[in-house]
């Protein structure tokens, strides 16, 4: 099963490179151009876009669901009453697709339908908000819906870290009458090291080929305020026809995942001989 898998997988992964060289259109055929669809690339306005919203997106998702998602671990982890209950109301979004995501969040900044118009109809007649259709703020807003996906998927990798801590650590500490915080930051967030590295490596992932939260909220808009590169990708598939451009951007948001996965495959690797 895992030799099927992985012949599959490089196969498919060889087929894109190799087309990521020709000319093809939808129809693949095998006319080679040499490095033409990556010059072409690279000289696309739209594709740095692209890449430069996904920067600015990945940075702010990362950060906010590793801070949310650890923090949201440490007050559950205090044994509250009704714990089971928001493990799952917190894990939930998780559950649904991101086109679900995106579509419910779209309603909630439709300026029409859900914020704007709820705080109007309290009285404050003046109030706007209208996120989606903002250049300088779709980007923010397509952040709030990602961390509301992703946060919960975090929080329980992070929860089961810190129920792996051993209690006489924490025993030690009260002793010692060191503030919470402290303890957090001192001791237990460089114990969970390897967790934080597996929850950076499963939300970059996420991120970088994220598409259906794009389509569903803002399709790229306005203008290219929120283009991604997966975006980009089937566009040039589907849109424009050229397989060989399409497929030079998938090898190169491959070669971003690798940069992800290869070095944390060599840190558990290495903690893995060491343990």
């Amino acid at each position: 099963m895992i030799v099927t898998a992985l012949v599959v997988f490089l196969g498919g992964t060889m087929w894109t490179v190799v087309y990521s060289f020709t000319d093809s259109g939808l129809l693949p055929r095998l006319n080679f151009v040499g490095l033409a669809q990556y010059e072409r690339l690279m000289s696309s306005s739209r594709w740095q876009i692209s890449l430069e919203n996904l920067v600015i997106y990945g940075l702010l998702v990362l950060v906010s669901s590793l801070a949310i998602g650890f923090i949201l671990a440490a007050l559950i982890d205090q044994r509250i009453r009704g714990e089971a209950g928001y493990r799952t109301l917190i894990l939930y979004p998780f559950a649904l697709s991101y086109i679900v995501t995106g579509l419910t969040w779209q309603w909630i900044f439709n300026p029409d339908l859900g914020l704007q118009r709820s705080i109007r109809q309290l009285g404050w007649e003046s109030f706007t908000f209208d996120p989606l259709h903002s250049s300088s703020y779709v980007l923010f807003a397509m952040m709030i819906a990602g961390l509301w996906h992703i946060t919960g998927l975090v929080m329980i990798i992070m929860l089961a870290g810190l129920r792996g801590i051993d209690n006489e650590i924490w025993h030690a500490a009260r002793l010692d009458k060191s503030p919470a915080w402290k303890t957090y930051l001192r001791i237990v967030m460089p114990m969970m090291k390897p967790v934080f590295v597996t929850c950076i490596v499963l939300v970059s992932a996420d991120i970088i080929k994220l598409y259906d939260l794009v389509v569903a909220m803002t399709d790229g808009g306005p203008g290219l305020a929120s283009e991604l590169p997966a975006k980009y990708v089937y566009d040039s598939m589907f849109g424009k026809q050229n397989l060989g451009q399409a497929f030079a951007a998938s090898t190169v948001m491959l070669l971003l995942v690798m940069a992800v996965l290869v070095p944390w495959t060599l840190i558990e690797y290495g903690r893995s001989r060491r343990a």
